[in-house]
């Protein structure tokens, strides 16, 4: 077992879903941390240690609110880091 926050996974999947219907955005590794960095700084954790823990958050994430934040987050942070990549 180990600790992971579960919104790190759901971002990264958003992002990634984002990202393929847009094409003018920076795709490099830096540029998708930044993202993924961001919009978790806006979100609260959703730490899970076990299997039954992750599966309680995997049916959570199906919350209509909380996709709404997830997507919400991670298209601010795709602007943000479009207006100014750090590279």
């Amino acid at each position: 077992m180990e600790l992971i926050n579960y919104n790190e996974i759901l971002v990264k999947q958003k992002l990634d879903e984002l990202w393929k219907d847009k094409n003018s955005e920076c795709r490099c590794k830096k540029c998708k941390l930044d993202v993924t960095a961001l919009a978790l700084n806006n979100l609260p954790p959703k730490y899970v240690v076990s299997e039954k823990g992750e599966l309680y958050s995997k049916v959570d994430s199906f919350n209509v609110q909380a996709s709404t934040d997830i997507t919400s987050a991670v298209v601010d942070a795709m602007e943000k880091v479009k207006r100014k990549p750090n590279h």
